[in-house]
C-alpha cells in the first residue's frame, strides 16, 4: 500500500491530501529514510512523522485495504510520540 494512503486508512494523519503533501515536503521517513508518498508500506516498517515541532515515530502491524475506524489503530504501534502530538490525537478522537 502506498504510504499516503496508509497514513490516511490508519488515521494517523486524517486525509490523504495532508498526508501526500507530508510525505512529499520530505516530513515523512520510512525505515530511516526520506519518503514519498507512494513508498510501499509494508509490516515492520517503522515511519516518524514530523509536524512543525512535533514527532511521532510508529512501527506499521498490518497494510490492510480498508479497516473501519475502531480497528484503525490496531494497524500500527507508537514507538514514540511528543505529549503534544499524544494530546491533539486524543482530541481528535
Amino acid at each position: 500500500m502506498r504510504l499516503d494512503k496508509y497514513l490516511k486508512v490508519s488515521r494517523i494523519i486524517k486525509r490523504r491530501t495532508v498526508a501526500n503533501e507530508a510525505c512529499s515536503g520530505g516530513r515523512v521517513t520510512l525505515n530511516g529514510k526520506v519518503a514519498k508518498p507512494g513508498a510501499e508500506v509494508k509490516p515492520g516498517d517503522v515511519m516518524t512523522i514530523r509536524f512543525g515541532d512535533h514527532l511521532g515515530k510508529y512501527e506499521v502491524l498490518a497494510v490492510p485495504g480498508t479497516v473501519k475506524k475502531d480497528a484503525a489503530a490496531e494497524m500500527y504501534r507508537i514507538l514514540e510520540e511528543d505529549s503534544a502530538m499524544a494530546s491533539e490525537r486524543q482530541a481528535g478522537d
